[in-house]
C-alpha cells in the first residue's frame, strides 16, 4: 500500500510541473498572437472565476498547505501578489522546493489524523 506522503508529494509535485509546462504554452501563446502577457494574467474562463494568476496562486497554496497541515512541517506565509509569467514561475518553483524538503518520515503515523483545510 501506498504511504501517505506517495499519495501527496509526488502528486502535488507533478501538477505543479504540469502547470509550468501548461504556462509556457500560454506564454508563447501570447509571443504568437501578439498578446501581451499582462492581458492574460487578467484572462478569465468565466466571468465569475478568479484570473489566472490567482489560478497559480492557489494550486501553489492547496500544494503546500496540505502538505504543511498532514506534515505538521511550520507554514512559510507567502504574499499572493504575483502578475507576470516569471513571478509565477518562481512561486511554483518556491512550491516544488518546499514539497521537497517534505521527508516521507514526516507523514508517518498520520494516516487517521483529521485534517482541517481553511
Amino acid at each position: 500500500m501506498p504511504s501517505l506522503y506517495d499519495m501527496t508529494v509526488p502528486i502535488f509535485l507533478r501538477a505543479l510541473n504540469n502547470q509550468t509546462a501548461i504556462l509556457k504554452k500560454a506564454e508563447q501563446h501570447c509571443v504568437d498572437k501578439g498578446i501581451s502577457p499582462d492581458t492574460l494574467m487578467t484572462w478569465r474562463l468565466t466571468e465569475d472565476m478568479h484570473p489566472l494568476s490567482f489560478q497559480i496562486q492557489t494550486i501553489s497554496n492547496s500544494a503546500k498547505l496540505a502538505v504543511v497541515r498532514v506534515a505538521g512541517i511550520e507554514n512559510e506565509p507567502w504574499d499572493d501578489n504575483e502578475t507576470t509569467f516569471a513571478q509565477l514561475y518562481e512561486r511554483i518553483d518556491r512550491t516544488i522546493a518546499f514539497l521537497n524538503a517534505a521527508k516521507p518520515e514526516q507523514f508517518e503515523g498520520k494516516e487517521n489524523a483529521e485534517v482541517v483545510m481553511k
